[in-house]
């Protein structure tokens, strides 16, 4: 049962970042524990700590509106009683600042914590996505 859980709840995680992608940030602001002790290692690099600064990130990613669309290939996981993980392969696309589609294709782990009986993400932490940081330094040049 918990496995079936810890699958529910990485779904969740999936559909919450193509709702961000399109410009809604409320799906991910409910999958995420607020404390302060959650990490994040996502596919631009850096490495964030706490609600505050992973809010606060995910908020300007959605302000973004990327576009396009990710899912959770190759997906292995792990239920205990109240840790879980998943393990992937996050593929898809989104929508660089030229407007191009930018292929996303790197690994993820995705780990949950139950707390008060619903699933929480408390860490995050993909590849660094050089398709994306190759898309996004276009902007720059």
């Amino acid at each position: 049962m918990r496995t079936e859980e810890v699958i529910e709840a990485n779904n969740k995680l999936y559909a919450g970042l193509n709702e961000m992608f399109m410009g809604n940030f409320e799906p991910l602001n409910k999958l995420w524990s607020h404390s302060d002790s959650i990490t994040f290692m996502g596919p631009f690099g850096g490495y964030l700590k706490g609600w505050d600064e992973i809010g606060k990130n995910f908020k300007e990613v959605s302000e973004m509106k990327l576009g396009g669309k990710i899912v959770c290939a190759n997906m292995n996981v792990f239920a205990g009683n109240d840790v879980g993980y998943v393990t992937c392969v996050e593929q898809g696309t989104n929508i660089g600042p030229d407007g191009k589609l930018v292929n996303v294709n790197h690994r993820a782990t995705n780990i949950f914590h139950l707390e008060d009986g619903i699933w929480r993400l408390v860490h995050h932490h993909t590849d660094i996505s050089l398709q994306h940081e190759q898309a996004f330094d276009m902007e720059m040049k």
